[in-house]
């Protein structure tokens, strides 16, 4: 507060009341001071210029102090040195309200900066954030694109795969005219090399087929055996009428010279493994010591492998299994399917090496 301050204070008895006598007015509507008359007094100086009508908030301890100080001085006398204190606590006050109010204005100033600061730092992320967000989209693009070429080069190789196999050309005239091939070319020599052992398996069997046809060429005239080709495996068909007689599943004369002669054939052929399956037509069985066809098959093929082996043939290379009439060859719809349903088969097993597809083939020898 600027001091409002009060001219004069005279002491008078204390037994008589005070009585205030401003000073005239000053333009801000304040005395310039106030005294009081004291008996044997005169007069003291408490300030030197009035407040002015709208003191500053810090001020607020000095008015209070010189307010105080002004009541008490209308009670009674004051002394020097109580007077020369209350100035100085007053001008104290002042100072202390004044570095307060600079301290909260440095205070003040330091939180702006501060603000100011952390708003720069949050704008320097943000822009780092959406410079990384650019720098990620413009990867993404990137790797699509490269996923694009690889696809369009594993899409050009497969072509150049097909387009070479379709000209049957030499895979290794190739790798030496161009010496820059990828690996699936490698791969493709490989499985070349596959399937033209495969075709020499399959020529070997053919040969094979032909050769056993040959030797029991009297037998495919006689209309006794069938020597073909079904996936790939050799296959001899023996039908049952020359084996058996309807409804059982002992070997007949006939057809016991018939299985000596196809024995004596197989028996040549080390390190080979053969199946014979029992096959029937449709027709339920009626006289038979057998329930079903199940039955039925089933025992014939046991049959005829006990009298292959009695013929000379190692046991181990043979096994029996029994269809009934679930493995046809032609439709049951006449006498002549029929007929060729109930039949006998002796199927030369392929070696472990040997499974490889290969177009299926027939070879029938006939008369």
């Amino acid at each position: 507060m600027s001091p409002g301050l009060l001219r004069s204070v005279a002491c008078r008895a204390p037994e008589q009341p005070a009585e205030l006598t401003p000073y005239p007015l000053r333009s801000g509507g304040f005395p310039d001071a106030w005294h009081v008359p004291c008996n044997g007094g005169s007069m003291h100086d408490i300030a030197n210029t009035p407040s002015p009508p709208r003191a500053r908030r810090h001020n607020s301890p000095f008015r209070a102090l010189v307010s105080l100080f002004v009541l008490g001085s209308v009670i009674g006398c004051v002394p020097a040195g109580k007077y020369d204190a209350a100035i100085a606590d007053a001008a104290n006050a002042r100072s202390e309200s004044a570095r307060e109010l600079a301290e909260a204005e440095r205070l003040h100033a330091a939180d702006q900066a501060a603000i100011a600061s952390l708003r720069a730092q949050i704008r320097d992320a943000e822009a780092r954030a959406d410079a990384a967000q650019r720098d990620l989209e413009d990867e993404q693009v990137r790797a699509n694109a490269s996923v694009a070429a690889l696809d369009e080069a594993t899409a050009l190789n497969a072509g150049l795969r097909a387009e070479l196999e379709r000209l049957g050309k030499n895979v290794d005239q190739l790798l030496t005219a161009k010496g820059t091939l990828s690996s699936s070319l490698e791969q493709a020599r490989a499985r070349l090399v596959e399937l033209r052992r495969a075709q020499a398996d399959a020529d070997a069997r053919v040969a094979l087929l032909r050769d056993i046809a040959l030797k029991l060429k009297h037998m495919i005239d006689a209309d006794e055996l069938q020597v073909l080709l079904r996936s790939g495996r050799m296959v001899l068909v023996l039908p049952n009428d020359v084996l058996f007689d309807s409804g059982k599943a002992e070997v007949k004369g006939g057809g016991k010279e018939a299985l000596a002669q196809v024995a004596a054939v197989l028996a040549t052929l080390d390190q080979r493994h053969f199946q014979v399956a029992g096959h029937t037509d449709d027709e339920p069985i009626r006289r038979s010591r057998f329930a079903s066809n199940w039955e039925l098959s089933t025992a014939r093929g046991l049959a005829v492998v006990s009298f292959l082996v009695k013929s000379g043939m190692h046991p181990a290379a043979l096994s029996a299994a029994g269809y009934a009439e679930f493995d046809p060859t032609a439709p049951n719809d006449s006498p002549t399917n029929r007929a060729k349903n109930r039949r006998t088969e002796i199927t030369l097993q392929p070696n472990i090496d040997e499974l490889v597809v290969v177009p299926d083939a027939a070879l029938a020898m006939r008369k």
